[in-house]
C-alpha cells in the first residue's frame, strides 16, 4: 500500500522537479521507495526513451557513446552519465573515468621484462638541466682578462723593443708604467725576476713572471708582498726592506745630499724601517703579514714618494727632518756615542721628565727587541739601541 501511494505521488510530480537540487543525501537513503518511483518516472519520460535508443544505435555502430546534452570535450562524470539529474551536486561520489591504456599497476608488473606496449598514463618528467658553475677558485690567482692581457703585452713590446732584454738601470719604466708600482721597487723586482743574476731581464722572463704567474690581477698590496717576501715565507722581515731603502737613497732627489755620507744613509734607512714595523706590525713579532700590510698606510706613503720631490713632505715614515730630530736626540743622550743608551742615559730625556717606572717599562722590552729584530747583537736589558727609543715619538 505504501509503495503504491508513493508511486501515485511521484506520478503527480512535474518532470522539472525531478532535478531535486536541494534534497539532502540522507533523505534519499531513508526514503528508498521514493527514489525507485522517481527512477521509474524518469525512464518513462519521452526524452529518456529517445536518449536510450540513440545510445543503442551508437553502440551497434561502434561509435563513441555521447549522452544528449553533454559536451563532447567534457570529461566530468556528471556530463557522461545518464544519472546526473537524479542526484544533486555533492550527493554522490564522482565516478572515475576508465583508462584506455590499462591499469598502471598492471603495467608496473610487466615492466620488468621490457617497456609496455600499452603506454603509461603518467606524464614522463624530463631530467633537470644541469647548471654549469664557472670556476671561482684559482690556485695561482685569477687569470687576466683577454683585453687586459693584450693591453699589457702591447706596452711590454714597446719597452722591450730591442728583444735583448733590459738592465737594472733601464727597468724603472717597467716598474712604474707597466706594473704601476712605486719606483723604489725597481731594484727588488728586477732581482726577483733575474734569479740567475745574469744582469738582464728578457721580455719572456718578465711576461712569465708578471702575466703568466697572474701577478697582473693581484691588488697592489699582494703584488708588493709577493715581490718582497723570501721563497717559502708567508711574512716580511726588516731584511726584506733594505733593497727598497737603498733604491730610495740612490734615486730620490730629496736625498741627494746624503750621497757623500754613507753613515747617515745607513742610520736613515735603519730608522725608517724601524718606524714602519713599529706602526704596521701590530703583533710586534717582526713578521709583517699581508693582512698587516693591507691595513697599514705604507703603500700610500711609497706612492707619494714618486709625486713629491721634497722628501720632508712625505710625513709618514720617510721624512728626513723627522729622522734627524730622532737621531739628534738619541745622539744627545748617548754620551759615549756607541749608538747604545742605558737607563741612566734615558732618564735624562726631556729634562728628567720620565719616571723610573717608565724607563723600566721601556727597557723591559729590550730583550724582546733583540730576539726579534737584532739577532746579530746579544746585550743584556741594561742597554738599548735606537728602536726602543722610537716609543717616545
Amino acid at each position: 500500500m505504501e509503495v503504491e501511494a508513493a508511486r501515485k505521488d511521484a506520478a503527480a510530480l512535474d518532470p522539472e522537479l525531478l532535478q531535486l537540487p536541494e534534497v539532502a543525501p540522507g533523505a534519499l537513503r531513508e526514503n528508498s521507495a521514493i527514489v525507485e518511483a522517481l527512477y521509474s518516472q524518469w525512464l518513462a519520460l519521452p526524452e529518456t526513451s529517445k536518449m536510450v535508443k540513440s545510445l543503442i544505435e551508437d553502440a551497434k555502430a561502434g561509435g563513441t557513446l555521447n549522452v544528449a546534452g553533454s559536451s563532447a570535450a567534457s570529461t566530468n562524470v556528471a556530463s557522461s552519465s545518464p544519472l546526473p539529474s537524479m542526484f544533486p551536486s555533492g550527493s554522490a561520489p564522482p565516478l572515475s573515468p576508465r583508462s584506455t591504456s590499462g591499469s598502471p599497476r598492471v603495467m608496473r608488473r610487466g615492466s620488468a621484462a621490457g617497456p609496455s606496449s600499452l603506454g603509461s598514463p603518467l606524464k614522463l618528467v624530463s631530467e633537470p638541466v644541469r647548471e654549469v658553475i664557472p670556476q671561482f677558485y684559482f690556485k695561482n690567482g685569477r687569470p687576466a682578462p683577454k683585453d687586459l692581457r693584450e693591453q699589457c703585452l702591447s706596452r711590454i713590446d714597446h719597452l722591450f723593443f730591442a728583444g735583448e732584454g733590459l738592465q737594472i738601470e733601464e727597468f724603472r719604466p717597467v716598474t712604474k708604467d707597466i706594473c704601476k708600482l712605486p719606483s723604489v721597487f725597481s731594484t727588488v723586482l728586477f732581482k726577483k725576476i733575474d734569479a740567475g743574476c745574469s744582469g738582464t731581464v728578457t721580455r719572456d722572463a718578465f711576461v712569465d713572471y708578471w702575466i703568466n704567474d697572474n701577478k697582473i690581477t693581484m691588488d697592489t698590496a699582494s703584488q708588493l708582498f709577493e715581490i718582497l717576501r723570501k721563497p717559502g715565507y708567508n711574512y716580511l722581515t726588516q731584511e726584506d726592506f733594505k733593497l727598497v731603502l737603498k733604491e730610495l737613497l740612490a734615486s730620490h732627489p730629496g736625498l741627494e745630499f746624503l750621497q757623500g755620507t754613507p753613515e747617515f744613509q745607513e742610520r736613515y734607512a735603519e730608522t725608517v724601517i724601524y718606524r714602519i714595523f713599529y706602526s704596521i706590525n701590530r703583533a710586534g713579532n717582526g713578521h709583517l703579514t699581508l693582512r698587516e700590510l693591507k691595513r697599514g698606510n705604507l703603500i700610500a706613503a711609497m706612492q707619494q714618494l714618486d709625486e713629491e720631490e721634497d722628501i720632508n713632505k712625505v710625513l709618514r715614515y720617510f721624512s728626513y727632518e723627522h729622522f734627524y730630530v730622532i737621531y739628534c736626540k738619541f745622539w744627545e743622550l748617548d754620551t759615549d756615542h756607541d749608538f747604545l743608551i742605558d737607563k741612566e742615559n734615558l732618564i735624562r730625556y726631556g729634562n728628567h721628565s720620565l719616571t723610573y717606572r717608565i724607563v723600566d717599562r721601556i727597557f723591559s722590552q729590550v730583550s724582546l727587541f733583540y730576539s726579534v729584530f737584532r739577532t746579530d747583537i746579544h746585550l743584556d736589558s741594561s742597554k738599548s739601541c735606537i728602536y726602543p727609543f722610537l716609543f717616545l715619538y
